[in-house]
Parts: structure tokens; C-alpha cells; sequence
């Protein structure tokens, strides 16, 4: 077994220290514990996938992309479709993240595996590997993003970059140059070259656009793109992290409290993929807190006649994001603008009591009880706040009896500390696939992701790419 990854020599760069550990790492490495929850994330994935093939953005996508398509055999989840390999993981991207319904790594606020599943499976299928050389790939792409993005400690959001664009192509870099047996130079330079393209604007906060359904599939298509320059030996820059113009350096400009010691801490010893959340409401994972403290609210019995105003502490470096703009906020013109709105879902749980797919899907977000709620809805940073390692939150409710109700959710469920079981992820992905396929259908393609040891990547793809 692979030695656990240790120190640097002096003067070695963040990227020869990744590409090293990348280079020596084997599927042995890897503890059964990590593996089998490795399999649970990607059949969350795929049952996401599977159902946002009942949404606009996912037919516009498919639209576009097949115009821009140049033939292959590479499969779209839950799909008859078939692109060349880049264009099925732009897709498959799409669809994983277009419900913001996808897990997520609090320390470093990214979605990794997003972008890593989409980009190991066209990659392992393509190159024909095992199912076992898949999920090694996987584990690798997601250990190396969550610790660069760890990094930042939630700066990218604060000056407007999305971790999981910008840090996904990183990782996407690294689990493609695995599959293609990449050499440490060949390593090094993929990584300077993801520099260059590596993005992810968080601009669509502002009018609710569809632009951040993109960047995870973007990120893997840039990532097999720089993998596959460094093999053929295209010069990619050595410090592509802490240069002069390196990621940190660039993306976090007037920010000096990012560690890069991160970005290599505890590799091959600790196991980030096992920190990772499983979402288990289909929203930006910030919003969770509140929306579950405005439900056990609802359950006292509490209704929406009864409120007179209403208020939620949330972590200050989320304000930015599901508070902001506040008349915005206050009416999502669409259901990505309601995913990422503090009023709008804490207004639809006060109301109802819960949070589905359905209350975000269109037809809800003109509900005038909802908006009523909204209205009346402030904001405030949360002083008590343990951001990032939770996205914990308050929500405090003045009736008009003059009586205050406070429930406060410290640690948002689905976190590390509070992880949902294997069967609370079973049962999200099938309620999540029955949405499109049948109940027989949807068992095989579990079956065939719980034992991917047992089966080939290019068969587990063409499971994963029919449809009835």
C-alpha cells in the first residue's frame, strides 16, 4: 500500500506536490468506507440527473449542445443521446447541478462532485477501464478540489467566483490525467494549463440566470482539455497556484486570510470525500438551516395568518448569495432565483411545512401566501454563525398576538456531524428517478453503481444512458 502522502521537499510547488501524491495513487489506497460512500454520491448524481430531465434548462441545454455536437459514444444520464466525450460531460454536468439538488463540501463550498463524476465516467467509459479505475479517479478529482477550495476558506464567494467552476477544473484535471496515466511533468503542466481556463462567475445571483448550471460540466470539459495538452507534453505554468498571477492570487485579490498549506494537508491520511454533504433539500445548501427552522416552526402550529413579521440570522458570508438583492430575493422571477432565496423558501415553509422540487418548480413561485411571507421577510448576520464548517441559521417569528418564536438549527442537517444515512440517500435517489423512469429501472441502475467494483465503466455508462 501507497505510503500516506508526506511533506514537501523545500521549495516544491503546490502543483509537484499534487502531482506527485496523483502519479503513486492506487485504488488499494482507498478504505472501503470511503469507497462505498463514494458509490452513494454518485447514485445521488444520477438520480438527479435523471430527474431534471423534466425541466426546461435541461431541454435547452440538450438543444444546444446537440448542435454544437461532432458525433461519439459517449452517453448523457438518463439519455439515448450520445455525444463526442467532451460535449456528454458538459451535459451530464448540467443535469447533475441543475436542481441545485447536489451534494456539497462545506469547507471548501464546492460541489465537487458534480464535476468529477461527469468527467471520470465519459473518461473511464471512453478509455474502457474498470469500474474500480472509475471510482479511483473519482476519489482523486474530488480529494484534490475540496482541498483547494478549502483553501479560500469561502473567499471566492466573497469576491464573485463560484468554487465549483473555478476549483472544479482542478480536480477534473487530475482525475482525467489518472485515467490517462499521466507522469508528474505531464501533471504539472495540466494543472498551469487549467489556470487558464479554469471559471466560474457568480453574477447570475443577481437576476437569477442559468449560468451556474453550466460551470461543473465546463469544468470538467476544460479539465479533460488541459489533462490531455499535458500529456502530449503543451507547457503549462509550474505555480499555477500561489504564482504572482497563480489561482489564490488572482481570484481573491484584497484577500490575505487563505491558507495554501490546505491545498496538501492530511493527503492519503484524511479523507475529505468522507466530509462531504449529501443535500437533503433541493436548494442552495446555505438556505437549509433556515428552512428547516422555519418547518419545526410551522409544526407548533404555527400559520401564516398568525405572523406578523419575520426574520433569519444567516452566516455573513452568505448574504451575498441567498439575501441579496433583497426585492429579488423577496420575488424569484424563476425557480433558480427561488433556490437561492432566503424569503422565498423560508416564506414556503412557514406556509406549508415542507420544501420539494414541486415548491421550487414554477407554477409555486407566484403563490400569493408565499410572497406575502416573503415580504415580511428580513435578514441579518448571524454573530453565533460556525461558517464554513456548518451553514447553520435562525429564524425568528413576531405574531401578531405579540408572542416570538425562535428556532435555531446550529447544525444543518445533511453536514458532516449530522450526515443523512445510506438508506436517506437510497430513498432521495429513487424518489428523485422515479420523477422519469420506472421503479424496475431505477433498481438496476442502483445495483449497478453500488457494485461498481464488479462491473466495467463503459457497461455502467451504458446502463446509465437509456432511457425506458
Amino acid at each position: 500500500m501507497t505510503q500516506p502522502y508526506t511533506s514537501p521537499a523545500a521549495g516544491q510547488a503546490i502543483s509537484e506536490q499534487l502531482a506527485s501524491f496523483a502519479v503513486n495513487f492506487k485504488a488499494s489506497d482507498i478504505p472501503t468506507s470511503v469507497r462505498e460512500r463514494a458509490k452513494l454520491l454518485m447514485l445521488d448524481a444520477f438520480g438527479i440527473a435523471v430527474a431534471s430531465h423534466g425541466y426546461e434548462f435541461s431541454k435547452r441545454a440538450m438543444a444546444a449542445i446537440s448542435e454544437l455536437n461532432s458525433g461519439g459514444r459517449s452517453i448523457v444520464l438518463g439519455s439515448d443521446k450520445r455525444f463526442d466525450l467532451r460535449n456528454s460531460i458538459l451535459m451530464n454536468g448540467i443535469l447533475i447541478h441543475g436542481l441545485d439538488y447536489d451534494d456539497t463540501h462545506a469547507q471548501g463550498v464546492i460541489h465537487a462532485t458534480t464535476s468529477t463524476l461527469p468527467t471520470a465516467l465519459a473518461m473511464a467509459a471512453h478509455h474502457n477501464k474498470s469500474g474500480d479505475e472509475l471510482l479511483t479517479a473519482f476519489v482523486l478529482g474530488v480529494e484534490i478540489a475540496t482541498r483547494l477550495g478549502s483553501v479560500a476558506k469561502g473567499g471566492f464567494h466573497q469576491i464573485g467566483f463560484h468554487p465549483t467552476g473555478l476549483i472544479g477544473t482542478f480536480g477534473c484535471t487530475m482525475a482525467s490525467g489518472w485515467l490517462l496515466g499521466l507522469n508528474e511533468r505531464q501533471y504539472i503542466d495540466a494543472q498551469g494549463l487549467a489556470l487558464s481556463v479554469a471559471s466560474g462567475s457568480l453574477e447570475f445571483l443577481n437576476d437569477g440566470a442559468w449560468n451556474k448550471r453550466m460551470h461543473p460540466g465546463w469544468a470538467g470539459y476544460a479539465g479533460v482539455t488541459a489533462a490531455t495538452l499535458g500529456r502530449h507534453g503543451y507547457t503549462g505554468t509550474r505555480l499555477a497556484y500561489e504564482g504572482r498571477f497563480g489561482l489564490y492570487a488572482s481570484h481573491l485579490v484584497g484577500r490575505e486570510d487563505y491558507d495554501l498549506n490546505l491545498a496538501t494537508q492530511d493527503l492519503g491520511r484524511v479523507w475529505e470525500l468522507d466530509r462531504v454533504s449529501v443535500k437533503p433539500l433541493p436548494a442552495c445548501h446555505f438556505t437549509h438551516a433556515a428552512v428547516d427552522a422555519a418547518t419545526r416552526i410551522y409544526e407548533q402550529g404555527i400559520r401564516a395568518e398568525q405572523i406578523k413579521r419575520i426574520k433569519v440570522l444567516v452566516p455573513a458570508e452568505t448574504v451575498k448569495t441567498v439575501c441579496e438583492p433583497e426585492e429579488a430575493k423577496r420575488k424569484p422571477a424563476n425557480s433558480y432565483e427561488a433556490q437561492f432565496s432566503i424569503p422565498y423558501l423560508v416564506g414556503t415553509a412557514l406556509l406549508k411545512g415542507r420544501l420539494t422540487l414541486d415548491d421550487i418548480d414554477e407554477p409555486a413561485l407566484s403563490d400569493p401566501k408565499v410572497l406575502a411571507l416573503a415580504a415580511i421577510t428580513d435578514y441579518s448576520a448571524d454573530p453565533n454563525s460556525q461558517f464554513p464548517k456548518y451553514f447553520d441559521g435562525e429564524v425568528v417569528v413576531e405574531l401578531k398576538d405579540g408572542r416570538v418564536i425562535r428556532e435555531r438549527e446550529a447544525m444543518n442537517r445533511g453536514s458532516v456531524d449530522r450526515p443523512l444515512t445510506e438508506q436517506d440517500i437510497v430513498t432521495k435517489y429513487r424518489d428523485n428517478a422515479a420523477r422519469q423512469v420506472s421503479a424496475a429501472r431505477s433498481l438496476e441502475i442502483e445495483k449497478q453503481v453500488l457494485n461498481l467494483d464488479m462491473v466495467s465503466a463503459r457497461d455502467l455508462a451504458q446502463c446509465l444512458g437509456r432511457v425506458e
